[in-house]
Order: C-alpha cells, then sequence, then structure tokens
C-alpha cells in the first residue's frame, strides 16, 4: 500500500510542478529565461514526470495566452461562464489544446511569439506508443503493489492527471475562493494556503498579475511552493528570474488610500 500511495503522491506533485513552472510560468508568462538546452532539457524532463499525461508546452502555452486575453468571454478556452459542467469544459479545453498542437488551429501571432517549440520532440511525446509505454509501467507498479482492491481506483486518475489538475484550477478557482484583486473576470484564490496545486491556487492574483513568477506572497500564508524552487534555480544559474516588484496587499490599500 505505502508503495502505491507514495508513487501517486509523487506523480501528482512531480507533474503538477512542470506543469506550472515550465508550461504555465515559462512557455506561457515568460516569467523568466533559460537557455535554449536547458529548454530541451525541461520538455524531457516533463516527459518523463508528466508520463502519459504530457503536454505540449506549446499547445499550453497559447491556449493559456487566449485564456488570458479571452477569460470569461465566448473565446475563452475553458470558462464555467460559458460552459454548463466541468466535463464540457474539459472536453472543449481537449478540443481546443489539439488544434492548437498539432498546428490545425490559426492563431494570432501575440499569443505564439516566444512560446517554446520543439515539434519533433513534442510529436513523439504525445503519441499513442509514448502514452502506452508510460501506462504499460504504471500498471506493472500497480500490478506489483497493489495489495488492497482499493488502489485499483487510482490508477484512472493518473492516467488524468493532467487534466484533473487544469479542472480543477479552470473550474474551481473561477468559482470558489476569496479574490485580492478585482479583476475583468471571475478568477479567485482557491485556497489560503496552497497545499494541493503548487501555487496555482492563487488563480486571482495571477490574473492580476499575469507575468509574474511568484503567485502568492500578497497575503502571509499565500506561500508558493512552485515560486520557492524557481528562486533556487535562479540562484544556483538553472534559470535567469526577471525582476519582480512585491507589492503587498497592506501597500496598495494605502496608496488607495492616499
Amino acid at each position: 500500500m505505502e508503495v502505491i500511495l507514495t508513487f501517486f503522491v509523487a506523480h501528482w506533485y512531480l507533474s503538477l510542478f512542470f506543469q506550472t513552472f515550465f508550461l504555465h510560468r515559462y512557455a506561457s508568462h515568460a516569467a523568466f529565461t533559460m537557455s535554449k538546452g536547458m529548454e530541451k532539457v525541461f520538455f524531457v524532463l516533463t516527459w518523463i514526470f508528466q508520463g502519459s499525461n504530457y503536454l505540449s508546452p506549446y499547445g499550453y502555452g497559447v491556449m493559456h495566452r487566449m485564456h488570458h486575453a479571452y477569460a470569461d468571454t465566448p473565446n475563452d478556452p475553458h470558462s464555467p461562464k460559458y460552459d454548463e459542467s466541468i466535463f464540457k469544459m474539459m472536453w472543449k479545453t481537449k478540443t481546443i489544446y489539439s488544434a492548437i498542437a498539432n498546428r490545425k488551429m490559426k492563431v494570432d501571432s501575440r499569443f505564439t511569439d516566444g512560446v517554446p517549440q520543439w515539434e519533433p520532440f513534442d510529436k513523439f511525446a504525445r503519441s499513442w506508443v509514448s502514452r502506452v509505454f508510460w501506462g504499460a509501467i504504471y500498471v506493472f507498479i500497480y500490478w506489483q503493489y497493489a495489495d488492497v482492491w482499493w488502489l485499483w481506483l487510482l490508477l484512472p486518475l493518473q492516467f488524468a492527471l493532467s487534466p484533473i489538475h487544469g479542472a480543477i484550477i479552470n473550474w474551481f478557482a473561477h468559482k470558489y475562493g476569496y479574490t485580492n484583486f478585482k479583476v475583468g473576470d471571475t478568477s479567485k484564490n482557491f485556497l489560503p494556503v496552497d497545499f494541493l496545486m503548487m501555487g496555482e491556487s492563487y488563480h486571482n492574483n495571477h490574473h492580476k498579475y499575469g507575468n509574474r513568477a511568484n503567485f502568492g506572497g500578497f497575503r502571509w500564508h499565500e506561500i508558493d511552493p512552485t515560486y520557492l524552487v524557481i528562486k533556487g534555480f535562479d540562484k544556483v544559474g538553472i534559470i535567469k528570474l526577471k525582476e519582480q516588484k512585491q507589492v503587498s496587499i497592506s501597500e496598495q490599500e494605502k496608496r488607495k488610500a492616499a
């Protein structure tokens, strides 16, 4: 039991980390820079740790930029405001993402400029060969170590971790939570202490300051675990973090009152 639970939790957080660090904060928002060689390293690491859930940095990056540009409008790739159920929203998201990743959808250059591309690797990582390879590894681990029947219920979730991560933020973080900032959409900070989503839960903060590497930091309890790793990567030279001014909620309130 311990092996399966450890495997599931590790896969949850490692897959999520590369989604928020590489696909979201780097590919979509360019919150920091890295060399082209290091970029390819993170392509491969994203494939390893997302496994059968691998998402194209190009497809994700372009679609996410569209989300920010059209948030909670009919052109938003995923919005609870225009999709009547979480399942319909995620199916629409999948359709748009696949069209972008397969270069079958014409997209304005403002959404594609600077988004990392490694098309041959992307095609391999998104192929059925790759997905079946990782799926077989998951099944083998469960076959060897799932000593209680209900542990097998976790396996389908592992095949769909990336969509699950996306659904939590794109649905629940637009419906539930609190707001620090007034923005032109329904984004909310889903969790006051983000123990689940590696900082992604601070969605209202992120929609206010889209290119900011730190999604938290506006209130004392808003600790962004991914940003702590980003600062470490910056110190050892793996990435170059862009200068970002920290402004607390209290400071903003003082400015408004002045």
